[in-house]
């Protein structure tokens, strides 16, 4: 029977080559990343944390780092749990097999836009509903929502940084409403 792992494939990034700069806004692809779609009981999350040594946010609109893990808090059961491609991420989920949880790796699913500058909030706020000021939204704040037509995670990496997160199929659509917005500052 053939390897099916995805763990040592390379993935050319959907806007490999992209780049997007004025004197306000940079937009540019996200680094590869390896991703964990995560659902699980509360009575499991203990014994997960220490699977994943990290301690999993309970809180909406919240994340916790780790060196490169970061997980995300979307639900009160789910979480997006993100790390660079060489960890052992890609292992969880058989990591967890025994446990009553869902760890599905979506690494070939999802890509990464990162949107930067003291423009960033403004071109975000063109397509995306989300009080994206400090007060509302600081640095390591997340929440799952729309830009434009178009479902995406978005984390605040630093005051005026951003992760833009999207299905692969969608990111053309993202990479252009973004830069549309760009253009309208």
């Amino acid at each position: 029977m053939a390897d099916t792992s995805t763990s040592d494939l390379h993935r050319n990034h959907p806007l490999e080559n992209q780049l997007f700069a004025t004197g306000n806004v940079l937009i540019k692809p996200g680094h590869a990343l390896a991703r964990i779609s995560l659902r699980a009981a509360g009575d499991q999350i203990e014994e997960i944390n220490q699977v994943l040594s990290l301690d999993l946010p309970d809180s909406p609109k919240t994340s916790v780092a780790r060196d490169e893990r970061t997980a995300l808090w979307l639900g009160p059961d789910e979480w997006l749990i993100l790390d660079n491609l060489s960890s052992d991420l890609h292992e969880l989920p058989k990591n967890l097999a025994q446990m009553l949880c869902s760890a599905v790796d979506i690494s070939h699913r999802n890509t990464s836009i990162i949107v930067s500058g003291k423009g960033a909030v403004g071109v975000l706020n063109t397509g995306c509903p989300q009080n994206l000021s400090m007060e509302a939204f600081p640095v390591g704040a997340c929440s799952r929502t729309i830009l434009g037509k178009s479902e995406i995670i978005l984390l605040r990496i630093g005051t005026s940084t951003f992760h833009v997160e999207c299905w692969r199929s969608f990111s053309d659509y993202v990479w252009k409403y973004l830069v549309d917005g760009a253009k309208t500052l």
